[in-house]
């Protein structure tokens, strides 16, 4: 059950309906809209009809949700929600293209990659600072080093940085260097990185799972929105499945059930679900044209010498081919390029 308080509700009137929750036994998380504040609540559902929260100055209506997801669920926010990440939107109707290098590796080749990506048309800039990775001998990031590396980047091209974080202490770290938090597939379900992202007023990237469900993606994402964080862009990243000839399987159904379950904008990262340069450009295509409110894609300017994921990078010049064909692609499908 959630309760959707009026545009001008005070303070007042919002902590009013918390405090009769509380008092009731139940928790209530507050929520922040451009339009609307949304109260989320935990508990009885039969003790909250109780409590006869619509009579309370200030609400609008209470909803209830069947779904185990509440904040995110489009019943909640029929209309698609439009997260902006520095002077880049992202959201449903529109087109964002998000690329970058998988890894910061040094100031020349991430400013390499940050030229390229402003070069092509991008409209924000990815990168990693801080690496997890299935081997503990492989590269794990620059750390600090790199989100400053990215930060004079975003000096240079203008264009927005989303980099990810990996531990709840590093989160107010990398929230002061970047315009977007980023949770890989690897954290999707670390509930407590989650709930501290969530706390920020930083938009979160929150990447699928490996193995994750559709609802246990959206219900990651609950966690986040919970703490009043309701700037959530899902990616859809590929999954884990018997199938060796990709890197992961590109789950595009899944990408359009989310889409139609859930108000957030939706993105899909084919370098990191196909793991080879030549099947980026077909699926990033396939991607805009299933509805795709983005994509991100890595570029290297010399993927052989990658310290990350090099065989799923495109050069440069393959970057710029490949946003023309989808800028062309978007616009001819009646999207708005974010």
């Amino acid at each position: 059950m959630v309760v959707v308080m009026k545009r001008e509700a005070t303070e007042a009137e919002i902590e009013r309906v918390a405090e009769k929750v509380r008092e009731a036994g139940g928790e209530a998380f507050v929520s922040r809209g451009a339009v609307h504040t949304i109260i989320g609540l935990v508990g009885e559902t039969a003790v909250f009809r109780g409590l006869e929260l619509e009579s309370l100055p200030g609400v609008d209506r209470i909803i209830q949700i069947g779904k185990p997801y509440k904040m995110v669920a489009r019943a909640l926010h029929p209309e698609p929600t439009f997260v902006r990440v520095g002077p880049a939107v992202v959201g449903r109707g529109m087109f964002t293209m998000i690329a970058g290098p998988c890894a910061v590796e040094s100031e020349e080749q991430a400013m390499t990659a940050a030229r390229a990506a402003k070069d092509a048309g991008a409209s924000i800039l990815r990168g990693g600072a801080f690496k997890p990775r299935t081997s503990p001998y492989s590269f794990q990031g620059l750390g600090r080093a790199g989100l400053e590396i990215l930060a004079a980047c975003r000096e240079e091209t203008g264009l927005p940085v989303v980099t990810e974080v990996l531990e709840p202490r590093d989160v107010e770290l990398v929230a002061t260097w970047a315009d977007a938090l980023q949770i890989g597939t690897r954290n999707m379900q670390n509930f407590a990185l989650l709930k501290e992202v969530g706390a920020t007023k930083k938009p979160v990237m929150l990447k699928r799972g490996l193995s994750a469900t559709v609802e246990e993606w959206l219900m990651a994402a609950e966690y986040i929105a919970q703490r009043g964080n309701s700037g959530i862009i899902l990616c859809e990243r590929g999954i884990r499945t018997f199938e060796p000839s990709t890197r992961n399987t590109l789950d595009l159904g899944g990408m359009a059930v989310a889409q139609l379950e859930s108000h957030l904008p939706v993105i899909v990262d084919p370098s990191h679900a196909m793991g080879h340069k030549d099947l980026v450009a077909p699926m990033a295509r396939a991607a805009v044209a299933a509805g795709a409110d983005g994509v991100m894609v890595d570029v290297h300017h010399d993927p052989g010498s990658a310290l990350c994921d090099g065989p799923q990078a495109l050069r440069p010049e393959e970057l710029q081919a490949l946003t023309k064909e989808l800028h062309a692609l978007a616009t001819a499908l009646g999207r708005q390029i974010g």
